[in-house]
């Protein structure tokens, strides 16, 4: 946990930034697998570890802003519960850890609720994201689950305070770069002909626990890296394969690291796929060089397709005018998702409040129709304290081909008959995390290896 006083001001701020009523925080339970005593691993709700920081199951909390109260809801330990795990610590000594004075058994915070109800009071709540958290507020407030209605006022609140980090919470996300970029490292020793991928997955993931981490989420270890979340790890590698790997650690404190590096099996890039690699590269550096505050990062988004569509022209996939190209979308042939997402406690974060507070305004509201823009997570201006990722790709997916290639779509930019002998080619990305600074931005953790040369260099000196 931080300091005391770290999550006394974080709930000070909150509370003056809503009028009146009551703030409700719900924490996550254990979620069996399949049964009820055989669950995944637990995790925080993030907005709640960010204001009141226990990272344990079946919890609760309130601010009541007018009568200035604040209290976690829970139940000490039975003797039944210390006998199947222990003595633990007490509720009572984790909230003072928070400086939260006051705990109640959980069974009374329905009737805390209700009677702040029968006072006309508005409970405000945040939009829950767990199958039990949405029955519970049903029960709670006393209503159809169908018919939670989170409070705006509060999401808003809660995503301006978190989208700007404290330097506690960078140094946090450092920790779990670190421990990424080795990660990263260590799947580019690993990768070897004939072994699977999951066997380079093991080995990142064996390396993240050595260090106090868990994975952020599910890595992507893939020859297939046109499948943009692809989980399945059963492929074996062979020569001419490239590997994405997209992974990163989250450490104790529950914040993110997110990386995505690319690789040749082999050792050494063919030349399509170094060709590529650089095309996607340019992207990378081109986008990363307009961070900072004010800038639109949809403008950036699209500016990084603009030097993807130069590069694929230049290598006679596409054709045309690059801007007008973009202009009429034609590079989601290739780069069908965002440049780039806000990262933090989440390694998306903060998209449980929805995207449309999180990476939007209400004055600049998502394009939730065009494909490709309608996948973007952040389309914002930028503000000084602001995470986030830059990850351009180039995916060649021959069912989308296919589909396109059908209809003749944007015939006038694409060059179909090249793009044919591509089919098999898979999908490059590559990713890095930036602090928004006052004056630009800042590469975050220890910085990875990510050109041709770097890379294969790398693999010459660290694979037998």
């Amino acid at each position: 946990m931080f300091s005391v006083q770290t999550y006394q001001s974080r709930r000070s701020t909150l509370q003056k930034q809503v009028s009146s009523g009551v703030l409700l925080f719900l924490g996550n339970i254990e979620n069996p697998i399949n049964f009820e005593h055989n669950t995944y691993p637990f995790r925080q709700d993030s907005t709640f570890l960010y204001y009141f920081g226990i990272p344990a199951p079946y919890l609760a909390a309130i601010i009541d802003i007018d009568n200035d109260k604040t209290i976690i809801f829970g139940n000490e330990l039975s003797i039944d519960d210390i006998v199947w795990t222990g003595q633990q610590e007490s509720l009572k000594d984790k909230s003072l850890k928070c400086g939260v004075q006051e705990t109640r058994p959980f069974a009374q915070l329905a009737s805390y609720l209700q009677q702040a109800k029968k006072s006309d009071r508005t409970i405000h709540y945040l939009p829950p994201y767990q199958s039990s958290n949405k029955l519970l507020l049903g029960e709670l407030l006393q209503v159809n689950p169908k018919e939670i209605n989170p409070s705006v006022p509060f999401i808003k609140a809660v995503v301006a305070q978190r989208s700007i980090k404290e330097n506690q919470e960078i140094a946090e996300i450092e920790k779990a770069l670190a421990v990424s970029t080795e990660m990263h490292l260590l799947a580019m020793r690993t990768a070897q002909v004939s072994i699977q991928e999951r066997h380079i997955a093991a080995a990142i993931q064996h390396y993240a626990y050595d260090h106090n981490c868990n994975f952020a989420y599910p890595p992507i270890v893939t020859v297939h890296g046109e499948i943009l979340h692809n989980a399945y790890q059963q492929n074996f590698l062979k020569e001419g394969d490239m590997i994405l790997n997209d992974s990163g650690a989250e450490t104790a404190m529950g914040y993110a690291a997110d990386l995505t590096r690319t690789f040749p099996v082999s050792g050494r890039f063919t030349t399509r796929q170094r060709d590529l690699y650089n095309v996607v590269l340019k992207a990378f550096e081109g986008a990363r060089e307009r961070l900072k505050p004010g800038v639109q990062f949809k403008d950036v988004h699209l500016l990084s397709a603009r030097h993807l569509v130069e590069g694929l022209v230049d290598v006679g996939l596409m054709k045309g005018d690059p801007e007008e190209a973009v202009q009429a979308h034609a590079h989601t042939l290739f780069f069908q998702c965002g440049l780039g997402h806000m990262m933090g406690l989440d390694v998306h974060d903060m998209e449980d409040l929805g995207e449309q507070y999180v990476g939007y305004t209400e004055q600049e509201p998502k394009d939730t129709s065009t494909f490709g823009l309608k996948s973007l997570r952040l389309g914002r201006e930028l503000q000084t304290g602001f995470v986030l990722t830059v990850e351009p790709g180039i995916y060649i997916i021959p069912e989308l081909i296919d589909r396109w290639k059908k209809e003749n779509k944007l015939s006038q930019f694409i060059n179909y008959d090249l793009l044919e002998s591509y089919r098999d080619f898979g999908g490059i990305r590559i990713e890095d995390n930036f602090l928004i600074t006052n004056d630009g931005f800042r590469l975050l953790g220890p910085e990875l290896i990510k050109s041709v040369e770097d890379i294969e260099n790398y693999r010459t000196n660290h694979v037998q």
